[in-house]
């Protein structure tokens, strides 16, 4: 398959990108609003074109342990869900992250907590950025704010996941997974080969009986003085990927009086509202921040010193809020704007939230 230029929804996107990456596997369990996912999945039948293995497993738990048992062999695996059901694989990608496995994770966020609805929502932030399962570990984070990012962020994902030897996750709302856009879909990429596998990726279980060439791959570790070298060499990857991945776009920033973040669609809504603020002269600005780990803490910090408040926007009660205050420090007041509920503000509502939060006159 080459290049092609396609109408579809993200969720769609996702299973068109999966497979032209050449992934091995994927394992996953219907839930609203990302079923179309494995649906996609399903209707392209890839294991009569490519290979590539598609299982719908009998829960969640069991998706993100087959998603463990895949990543331990070297191959390229993936799962997807829902904000509920990423909840049920915390426990598997903790074991993912602790035994330096290579994996990527969807969650197309909807309303909670709880069950909560099906609309969309950015709730999940601080289960996604701050490590949602137990013990000391992150995720790389991607946050796609389009349809087109979907697709790109498959392979990005992928990537980075290998290149660290840790798990990332394409953080995305509702609105992201159903609208439909256009989308240029890349070349088809070939699997790799055993071997490549094993080349690749030497630390890989192999399933051969006799122990010079089997590998153990294991998040257990009864050796408290191993167990802290463990970590101490997780957080040396992590201090790795703070200084080298750091991904986010600016918009109207140079001449910024006011400043706005936010992520995913809401980003979107946040640009309208400044393209009309800044139509009738009013100097305001937008920080996307695309990785959300790791956070670009160094470009607000150096935007905070520059405008006179900063605007967080986002579809919860305030998480990335906490995020940007510790990286604008006493710089510049930072103030938050959220809805709830799988309510969507539009950019009036914005505007007003920041004519509120700053007494400015727009």
């Amino acid at each position: 398959m080459e290049e092609e230029i396609r109408l579809m929804k993200g969720n769609e996107a996702i299973a068109h990108a999966a497979i032209r990456y050449g992934a091995d596997g994927y394992f996953g369990y219907p839930i609203t609003p990302q079923s179309e996912v494995l649906e996609t999945l399903a209707e392209l039948r890839p294991w009569e074109t490519t290979g590539m293995v598609v299982l719908q497993a009998e829960s969640e738990v069991a998706a993100i342990n087959m998603v463990y048992g895949g990543a331990a062999t070297g191959k390229a695996v993936m799962t997807s869900s829902s904000s509920p059901g990423v909840s049920l694989k915390q426990e598997g990608i903790s074991y993912l992250a602790a035994s330096e496995l290579p994996a990527l994770i969807v969650n197309v966020m909807r309303g909670g907590p709880g069950l909560g609805t099906i609309q969309p929502s950015q709730a999940d932030y601080f289960q996604a950025t701050k490590g949602g399962g137990h013990g000391d570990y992150h995720l790389i984070v991607l946050s796609p704010s389009s349809v087109q990012e979907m697709t790109d962020f498959v392979a990005l994902g992928f990537d980075l996941a290998f290149k660290y030897r840790t798990p990332s996750m394409i953080l995305a709302d509702g609105i992201v997974g159903q609208m439909m856009e256009k989308v240029v879909l890349p070349p088809q990429r070939k699997r790799r080969t055993e071997a490549e596998i094993r080349e690749q990726c030497p630390w890989a279980a192999t399933g051969r009986g006799d122990r010079k060439h089997s590998n153990v791959v294991t998040s257990l570790e009864l050796d408290s003085a191993k167990m802290e070298e463990n970590n101490l060499r997780f957080q040396r990857t992590y201090n790795e990927i703070e200084e080298n991945e750091v991904r986010f776009q600016e918009y109207f920033t140079e001449d910024a009086e006011y400043l706005i973040v936010a992520f995913g669609s809401v980003a979107r809504i946040c640009l309208k509202a400044i393209e009309e603020a800044r139509a009738a002269g009013h100097k305001i600005g937008l920080l996307r921040p695309i990785t959300l780990w790791p956070f670009p803490k160094a470009a607000i910090r150096r935007l905070a010193e520059q405008v006179k408040g900063i605007l967080t926007v986002e579809l919860n009660a305030g998480q990335m809020i906490e995020d940007v205050r510790l990286a604008a420090g006493e710089a510049a007041p930072v103030e938050h704007f959220g809805r709830m509920g799988g309510i969507v503000p539009n950019p009036g509502e914005v505007l007003n939230a920041l004519r509120e939060k700053f007494s400015v006159e727009l």
